[in-house]
């Protein structure tokens, strides 16, 4: 059986990025595969969140990990933070990272653009970060979009340094989880880009119906289409690729015939497509909700996580510490 690792960074509410790139298949996987969901908690810090606001969000990732269906009697969800063996061998890892290829980072370019005044170690050694999180469990498959590849690659890139430095074959190099499919990247409804909360072009699970319905009227479109069976630019093709996800074929199939047709009103598209979304997100919404208010529930969760993946972390870190030379007297 396979290890299979997945996270979440603790910035706020999933969205339907996150359900649809993985989160949907994580039901079938658990029972497939040895999985361990944990919630980024240490990767948040590099937007320095507020105390409060830390903790409130790592309660929200855990309640909608359960209410999509991960069984913690069945796959391992934890906290990363409550898992210390993360840190330390995110310690040894940046001894095999050097600085120019994480400057190459397509994520670190990225993020000293969008935050030049909070260009912060953390945000270059992320992708280490990352790579302690799955190679702390010596994972064999990830889940990640298109966005994650690069990182995942940076993890094999690590890994195989590090069996090529002491001559041991200790670490897997970890492959993508795709579902048998290319990695899905939903795209946000700014017109650009992959759905995000820092892009704030997302539709998150715990949203309202009313939240929903304000979000995509507000979606980026063009003038419409002035030739029959032109190709639909970026704007209005992601808008087509959300409603392939939640909405019926047919549909999709009506809506893709009136674009090619030139009688496309963009004002039905969307309230159609944001009926839909609401349709799919108002179970899920209701399951959180009641998590979300169980305290006890909750803490139970978390802490049999830890305790299962500390032991799995305890492993592999004493293992690393032994190839690397460290000895106790």
């Amino acid at each position: 059986m396979e290890t299979v690792l997945s996270g979440i960074r603790s910035t706020g509410n999933l969205h339907l990025g996150n359900y649809f790139g993985a989160i949907k298949n994580f039901t079938e996987m658990q029972y497939n595969n040895n999985c361990y969901f944990f919630i980024a908690d240490y990767h948040s810090l590099t937007t320095h969140p507020k105390p409060d606001d830390l903790h409130i969000n790592v309660k929200k990732v855990l309640s909608e990990y359960l209410a999509c269906g991960i069984n913690p009697d069945v796959a391992t969800i934890y906290v990363q933070s409550d898992v210390p063996e993360v840190t330390e061998l995110y310690l040894l890892l940046n001894m095999l990272a050097y600085v120019g290829e994480l400057e190459r980072t397509t994520s670190f370019k990225e993020k000293v653009r969008k935050q030049p005044d909070n260009v912060n170690a953390g945000l270059l050694t992320y992708a280490v970060l990352m790579a302690a999180d799955i190679l702390i469990h010596n994972a064999h498959k990830v889940p990640v979009g298109k966005d994650q590849e690069q990182h995942l690659e940076m993890t094999r890139k690590i890994a195989r340094r590090f069996n090529n430095l002491y001559e041991v074959n200790f670490f897997n190099e970890p492959e993508a989880y795709n579902f048998g499919k290319q990695l899905v990247k939903v795209p946000g409804l700014d017109g650009t880009g992959k759905m995000g909360k820092s892009e704030g072009n997302g539709i998150f699970l715990f949203d309202s119906p009313k939240e929903i319905k304000s979000k995509v009227m507000k979606a980026v479109t063009d003038t419409g289409p002035t030739e029959k069976n032109q190709t639909k630019p970026e704007v209005i093709e992601n808008l087509f690729t959300i409603m392939r996800l939640v909405s019926e074929e047919e549909i999709v199939t009506f809506f893709e015939e009136k674009y090619n047709n030139c009688e496309i009103r963009y004002g039905d598209l969307k309230k159609q497509l944001a009926e839909d979304i609401i349709k799919f997100t108002d179970p899920i919404r209701k399951k959180i909700t009641d998590i979300y208010t169980n305290n006890e529930y909750l803490s139970k969760v978390a802490k049999q996580g830890a305790e299962k993946a500390r032991e799995s972390a305890n492993r592999t870190l004493k293992e690393v510490k032994k190839i690397i030379g460290f000895r106790t007297f």
